[in-house]
């Protein structure tokens, strides 16, 4: 069994883009296959721990989207859109040979598989949504935006842990210092001053201070209706209500729903009690799938 993979592709306008492949056992040993997408600023570390867990079992993918980690920033920041992303994971999966998977989605990668549902369902095996949802709560946003857009460079990860939390302490609500650590530690690239500096293009928001930027999720979700999908909610989370996380039931005929006590926006989905309902999940859906 192969380890991480490093690898590169070009999306339709030639950004080149890098996603970290995990092969897994291969062949007809393999199980449903995942497909990690972060949230908006992430990049495919967060997804490393997870990864390294599953990859006995399956192989993981996990994308690095244009003007993150490693991908190129994109040429126009209009590009920055729901629309491009959708696209530029089309071409991942076709590149990949990724026919069916399970999208693990964080935050926007959440949204991205809601509309995944749409633009093509018959990829997706399963979701597994990581605090993401219809009915987010667009106010809290403008902090996030805000911090997302601007680069504030930090002399080492200790103070770029103590900076993050000083920010985020109560919206994000990690349980550990090192889990803390490691959030900041993916969060930042070495700069040629020898400075941390934010390991993302800042355009990124542009597009989200026009109005209009989001589309109508909840029109969205009913793609999901008949398709295996967890739902983690941090429980304290200020973007995806306790509200909305319940009326996400009504009318999905396969909803499994997990809320993480404590946490805020997002869980790290190192929790034992995620680890676990993703297990219990996951091989519910390898059985529907014909894998066990």
């Amino acid at each position: 069994m192969a380890g991480e993979l490093e690898r590169r592709f070009s999306a339709q306008d030639g950004t080149s883009l890098f996603y970290r492949d995990w092969p897994g056992p291969g062949g007809a040993a393999g199980r449903t296959p995942l497909l990690c997408l972060a949230g908006l600023s992430r990049n495919s570390r967060d997804f490393r721990f997870l990864a390294e867990r599953e990859c006995r079992r399956r192989r993981v993918v996990a994308l690095d989207y244009r003007g993150r980690g490693r991908s190129e920033p994109a040429r126009d920041w209009h590009s920055y859109n729901p629309w491009t992303y959708l696209g530029d994971i089309g071409q991942l999966l076709a590149v990949a040979g990724l026919q069916r998977v399970c999208v693990v989605g964080t935050s926007l990668g959440g949204f991205l598989a809601i509309g995944l549902g749409v633009t093509n369902p018959a990829a997706l095996a399963g979701v597994v949504l990581n605090d993401a949802g219809p009915g987010i709560a667009l106010g809290t946003l403008a902090k996030l935006l805000d911090y997302i857009g601007h680069d504030d460079p930090q002399p080492d990860v200790a103070a770029a842990t103590a900076h993050l939390q000083a920010l985020f302490g109560r919206e994000i609500g990690f349980r550990d210092e090192a889990t803390w650590r490691q959030f900041a530690e993916n969060s930042y690239r070495p700069g040629d001053d020898g400075l941390l500096h934010v390991d993302w293009d800042t355009r990124i928001v542009e597009p989200m201070k026009r109005r209009g930027a989001l589309p109508d999720l909840w029109a969205l979700w009913r793609g999901l209706a008949r398709i295996p999908t967890l739902a983690i909610r941090g429980g304290a989370s200020p973007l995806l209500s306790a509200e909305a996380f319940r009326s996400m039931g009504e009318g999905h005929t396969c909803l499994t729903r997990l809320e993480v006590a404590g946490l805020g926006h997002a869980p790290s989905l190192e929790e034992p009690e995620v680890l676990d309902a993703m297990e219990v999940f996951l091989a519910e859906l390898d059985r529907r799938e014909g894998f066990i």
